[in-house]
């Protein structure tokens, strides 16, 4: 059940996840229902920056 996988990558994942959604977000001023759950997705994003993208620096600092 241990599985290995690639921080660095699940970190440019959700970089690029971000990326998307930020630019929907750009897209949702006109249309409030795709605000609003762009906005959802967003805080879902930081908090898997905040779990991968984060030890993911602190993993390429130990290295």
């Amino acid at each position: 059940m241990n599985q290995e996988f690639d921080i660095k990558a699940l970190s440019e994942k959700i970089s690029a996840m971000k990326q998307n959604a930020m630019e929907l977000q750009a897209t949702g001023a006109f249309f409030p229902a795709l605000d609003r759950n762009i906005a959802r997705i967003l805080a879902s994003l930081k908090m898997l920056e905040i779990n991968i993208t984060d030890a993911a620096e602190l993993d390429t600092r130990s290295a």
